[in-house]
């Protein structure tokens, strides 16, 4: 068999099983993750190819949670200050608070509409379109850098009929050093594989042509939850002419991160709470004819002296 085609067999691994205590989420069809996965490819064909991939779980340091604030009113006036009355009592409240930063942005300002009925005599009536007030909203951020505020933050927020929690956004000052963590530990393994591939089938993969790639991924809690539902329909056979009242069924959203079973690293494994989470893997690749050119010139002297170059590589 050819050394290289043996060495691709060698590289084949058996599936390791993966089991974990199983809820309710599987009252439904699941869609795959794998999508979520770093991937990195490499163009054209190739005998031979080396993989390495990487995971590391960060706790974030910091947090953004948006609020979204809406306020109706007959006036420009009384719309603006009864949502500036609204906002200022949170933020008066949470101002004493350590290592907080807050921010307002508007979002829309708009008039709204009523129908007003015109009736006539000999014809169907007519509704009529007429402005009877304004809706006004904008977005509170607030940064924080205590998971735990968040609960106390809602309830500040509840007080002043603020309940529209649009999203939390995670961040980490970590992300370039996890980076280069990950590349020195990749490599190391690396190396450590095609060594030992060397040394197994007595073959120097460092005569072939090779290429190598890599690349990185960063994926945030927030797009990671996923939504199902947890129910059971009944079994009865019921006439098609039956009258049946569905119930409404609860919707669930749940933390789904990166599971790290494809990796040959992983860095911070337990995962306690959302975590960002930065993948990195990379690719070397060994062909099987194309051996590396030596950048060495032979030259051959006749008997006559003259000089004939000879080509080493085929």
């Amino acid at each position: 068999m050819n050394t290289l085609k043996l060495i691709a067999c060698l590289l084949i691994i058996a599936n390791s099983s993966f089991g974990q205590v199983s809820g309710n989420i599987n009252y439904q069809n699941q869609v795959r993750y794998s999508d979520n996965n770093i991937n990195v490819s490499l163009s054209g064909n190739s005998d031979l190819i080396i993989s390495v991939k990487g995971l590391a779980n960060i706790k974030a340091d910091s947090y953004v949670a948006i609020f979204t604030v809406t306020q109706v009113g007959e006036t420009t006036t009384e719309v603006n200050e009864l949502l500036n009355k609204r906002v200022n009592a949170v933020l008066s409240e949470i101002s004493n608070k350590p290592d907080i930063e807050t921010y307002v942005d508007m979002v829309s300002f708009v008039p709204v509409y009523e129908y007003e009925v015109e009736k006539k005599i000999f014809s169907s009536k007519t509704y009529n379109e007429i402005p009877v007030g304004f809706e006004l909203k904008k977005n509170l951020h607030v940064k924080y850098k205590s998971p735990d505020f968040l609960n106390e933050l809602i309830s500040i927020c509840t007080n002043s009929e603020i309940y529209d929690l649009v999203r939390v956004d995670y961040f980490s000052n970590n992300l370039e050093q996890t980076k280069s963590d990950l590349m020195k530990k990749a490599k190391t393994i690396l190396s450590e594989k095609i060594a030992n591939l060397q040394g197994i089938l007595g073959t120097d993969l460092t005569t072939h042509e090779k290429q190598i790639a890599d690349d990185y991924r960063i994926v945030y809690p927030v797009e990671m939850y996923k939504s199902y539902q947890a129910y059971s329909s009944s079994s009865l056979n019921l006439k098609k002419s039956a009258n049946i009242n569905q119930a409404d069924k609860a919707t669930t959203l749940y933390y789904q991160p990166i599971i790290d079973k494809e990796f040959d690293f992983v860095m911070n494994p337990a995962i306690l709470e959302p975590v960002i989470q930065v993948m990195y893997e990379i690719k070397y690749r060994v062909y099987q004819e194309k051996e590396a050119k030596s950048d060495k010139e032979y030259i051959l002297v006749t008997p006559n002296g003259d000089l004939k170059p000879i080509n080493v590589n085929n």
